[in-house]
């Protein structure tokens, strides 16, 4: 099958540089938090993120963005902006490579939320990843044996709303073009993002420009290779991919901040990244946002 194996080569390049520029992203963030309150780096990013949609909003007009199901995207919206702001939070606080692992709890939480809010029924398969995710983010939540941290739990936060923020994002697929879906979804973001960056702002240094584009433009960025990797293989075959985010962050976070796990972090880590494989293979995952 040369073909196929072509074809999981080049999905697999593609699933691959989404982490890395993701892990990019993540560092980029880490260095403007030093700068900035994170609801300042949210609401520019949503900012422009909204901005890469004009051409389309100027041709389709007021009827192509009509909708008949405005709930889904106000909590899908609620859900994406709450997962960037405590991902982004988190970062500022903890190692960079622990914010990833959290953030990529997601996976680990679907079947458990789609179970509690469709009723969709988890196999053994999701089960054992759950139980196994779990059991890790335990050890990522308590990385000193002492009390839990709360910095590590606004970054598990991040992986609990991404998680629901995926659910309503492939039941929104069912019905609704994905220019609309991100339409809403940046337009939410940003409604909710403005009052805290107009709070905290103390200005935006020059030297901070670049990395707010960079982070700015990201989205736009990461759902370009993300699209580009599912047209070649199926979503369950390359999605554990993703998961090379986190050995990207780890290399970052050494090389730029001298941050090194510990034990007790490195199995919580393989606990995590085994059981969101498992839920993964267990049934195709849902798009990001």
């Amino acid at each position: 099958m040369p073909g196929r194996q072509t074809n999981l080569r080049i999905a697999s390049i593609y699933a691959i540089l989404t982490s890395l520029v993701a892990s990019l992203v993540a560092a980029a963030t880490k260095y403007l938090t030093g700068m900035m309150d994170a609801s300042v780096v949210v609401c520019i990013q949503y900012l422009i993120c909204l901005m890469t949609l004009t051409p389309w909003i100027v041709k389709v007009g007021k009827p192509g963005l009509v909708s008949t199901v405005p709930k889904l995207h106000l909590i899908r919206g609620i859900a994406g902006w709450a997962c960037f702001y405590t991902y982004y939070l988190a970062i500022g606080e903890i190692a960079l490579v622990d914010a990833s692992l959290l953030r990529n709890t997601a996976p680990i939480c679907v079947p458990f939320f789609a179970y509690l809010i469709f009723g969709n029924r988890i196999g053994w398969l999701g089960g054992l990843g759950i139980v196994l995710g779990f059991a890790g983010v335990i050890f990522i939540l308590k990385p000193e044996g002492a009390s839990i941290s709360l910095w590590h739990g606004i970054g598990f936060l991040s992986g609990l709303t991404l998680a629901i923020s995926m659910i309503y994002t492939r039941e929104l697929a069912q019905t609704e073009p994905s220019n609309r879906i991100l339409f809403y979804y940046f337009l939410t973001s940003l409604v909710l993002s403005t009052p805290l960056a107009v709070i905290n702002f103390e200005g935006i240094p020059i030297v901070a420009w670049p990395a707010l584009l960079f982070v700015g433009f990201s989205i736009f960025i990461t759902m370009k290779l993300y699209n580009h990797a599912y047209t070649h293989a199926p979503a369950n075959s390359i999605a554990p991919l993703t998961y090379f985010g986190v050995v990207f962050a780890g290399i970052l976070g050494w090389l730029f901040w001298d941050q090194v796990p510990d034990a007790k972090s490195l199995l919580g880590m393989v606990l995590v990244i085994l059981g969101g494989i498992l839920a993964i293979l267990s049934k195709a995952p849902v798009e990001k946002p």
